[in-house]
């Protein structure tokens, strides 16, 4: 994988993104979307987590045992605890970690459902799984429009808004537990105002300039089988209602008394 054509291009697509989180810009985004992911991963204590970043970690405020970080190729591996490995392809066993953080990877995948698919097989049944994206319905995404030809990232990926993931994350078998909103400033401001910031996260206006998805594994209900009792229905009316057919009649006792004196009269 990591010489492949397909690792290749990866490696060069986040080797580009990595220019743009060094910017005044990509540092307060990058800033304002830890902040949001911090009451989400800060209280779990699971074996293992995994991160698919296009930026720098942001998983270290995590009390998770063994954080991986996913890597296209050998040449951007930052520490041993790094999977590489093909995006649709992860090399982990089905339902093994706790938090999974795809970081807009989303955008920039030729095919990225196959992506959240391996996404959500290796997340637990009580994990949660966080997709970060930029929204195109928010204050940038009208600028995105018209800069979509440019390379440069954050520009040249898809932007897909939080509505259409939720249709994919269904499509999964996962559930949206909440959407969350940040980076409120406006097309040509570098930081993301303190102000805006703080009344757009309270609200949770739906025109920051990225969003966070936090779902979950849809819980299954065991079947319930109602017990059906074997009854048969009467056989003829003078059963009278009496469904047991296969014991043999008997007279009642006062009966049988007056049949054994008429016989011997």
């Amino acid at each position: 994988m990591s010489n492949s054509p397909k690792a290749i291009s990866l490696a060069q697509r986040m080797t580009n993104a990595q220019a743009y989180w060094q910017t005044d810009a990509g540092r307060a985004l990058w800033e304002t979307q830890r902040a949001c992911l911090g009451p989400v991963v800060e209280g779990r204590k699971g074996g293992h987590s995994l991160e698919m970043g296009m930026g720098p970690a942001m998983m270290d405020m995590s009390a998770i045992a063994h954080p991986i970080r996913w890597a296209p190729s050998l040449s951007l591996v930052e520490s041993s605890a790094t999977l590489v490995c093909p995006p649709d392809q992860l090399a982990l066993p089905d339902r093994c970690l706790d938090t999974v953080v795809l970081h807009h990877w989303l955008e920039h995948l030729p095919e990225a459902h196959y992506t959240l698919q391996e996404a959500a097989r290796v997340t637990a049944d009580n994990g949660v799984l966080v997709l970060f994206g930029f929204n195109p319905l928010g204050l940038n995404g009208l600028t995105q429009r018209w800069r979509k030809q440019q390379a440069n990232f954050p520009w040249s990926g898809q932007w897909r808004s939080a509505n259409r993931l939720k249709d994919w994350l269904a499509f999964v078998d996962f559930e949206v537990e909440r959407v969350d909103y940040c980076c409120f400033r406006g097309p040509m401001s570098a930081a993301c105002g303190e102000r805006w910031e703080a009344l757009g996260r309270r609200h949770n206006v739906p025109l920051g300039e990225s969003y966070m998805i936090q779902a979950k594994r849809r819980q299954r209900h065991a079947p319930i089988q109602r017990v059906k009792f074997g009854l048969r229905a009467p056989v003829a009316p003078s059963s009278l209602g009496v469904t047991r057919t296969d014991a043999p009649w008997r007279y009642p006792q006062s009966q049988r008394r007056l049949q054994k004196e008429s016989e011997r009269e």
